[in-house]
């Protein structure tokens, strides 16, 4: 029975940049082992919502909660005490070191003399890497990784302290299939370890093969916060369109009002063409 507090919990969060309001009155939680998915158009307010939830920037008004406790997170480390961890779409990385060397870029682990323990960073570097599933080598140099290979080293790179909260901006952009399907995989492992992932994320297939629920964003504002069992993609393009919902045809509805338009077309033209649905006889070649 998972405690009855949410693990976050946002209240009336706003903020704006010079005249631009980012944020409006934005109420939102995260529940504790979820995945939560925030989907909406460019400059709806996701980045700006996640960088308030990991200390990066700090809301004009407003209320965070953690674990049912009002706090306040005016930088990524109060939010990495707290126990919370970010990977961005920009990640630094050094081309020139080794994979177990950019895990702990910044937090080297050292030995009694104060000196750089390689072993150590190497047993735990591999250690993240295997709870994860991924197939790289701790001591394969950053340079020879694919994009998709960066992007996991940046979220185990997020593993290191043990969060309870991670923070996903975009983790599937650019990335080939196959990279997509691993980086999804990961995700659906962190919260069977009992993390709770937040993802930003415009591919709604990927964000209906992981989220429990969808956060839609619009404008500054959150719009709604939908369980991904009860809901659809027309519902979610819907309110990222600000449609009513209801007002969306579903996929067959669609095929079928297309098929009805075609061919009223071609009566007034006198010509008949086969409907969407109809089979078609292969051509020769």
């Amino acid at each position: 029975m998972h405690d009855a507090a949410p693990l976050m919990e946002m209240s009336d969060i706003s903020i704006q940049f010079g005249l631009v309001p980012a944020l409006k009155q934005v109420n939102l939680s995260i529940g504790r082992h979820e995945v939560l998915a925030i989907v909406g158009d460019n400059g709806a307010g996701k980045s700006t919502l996640v960088k308030i939830m990991s200390g990066l920037i700090h809301p004009a008004s407003g209320t965070l909660f953690w674990k049912g406790k009002e706090v306040s997170i005016p930088t990524i480390r109060a939010a990495a005490q707290l126990g919370i961890a970010a990977v961005f779409q920009s990640q630094d990385f050094c081309d020139n070191l080794d994979v177990s060397a950019n895990l702990f870029l910044g937090k080297e682990l050292t030995n009694k003399h104060l000196r750089r323990n390689d072993e150590a960073m190497q047993k735990k570097s591999r250690e993240i890497l295997h709870s994860l599933s991924a197939a790289i080598r701790v001591g394969q140099p950053m340079s020879s990784l694919s994009l998709g290979q960066k992007q996991t080293v940046s979220i185990a790179r997020t593993l290191l302290n043990n969060p309870d909260l991670i923070l996903l901006d975009e983790p599937t952009s650019s990335l080939s299939v196959m990279q997509t399907a691993e980086i999804l995989s990961y995700i659906k492992r962190m919260k069977s370890e009992g993390r709770s992932v937040v993802m930003i994320c415009h591919d709604l297939p990927d964000v209906f093969a992981v989220a429990d629920r969808i956060a839609v964003m619009r404008q500054g504002r959150l719009v709604s916060a939908l369980n991904t069992a009860h809901t659809s993609y027309e519902t979610i393009i819907a309110l990222l369109s600000g449609m009513d919902p209801g007002e969306v045809m579903n996929e067959q509805e669609h095929r079928d009002a297309l098929t009805n338009i075609t061919a009223r077309t071609q009566a007034l033209k006198g010509t008949r063409t086969l409907p969407l649905n109809e089979p078609r006889e292969q051509e020769s070649v």
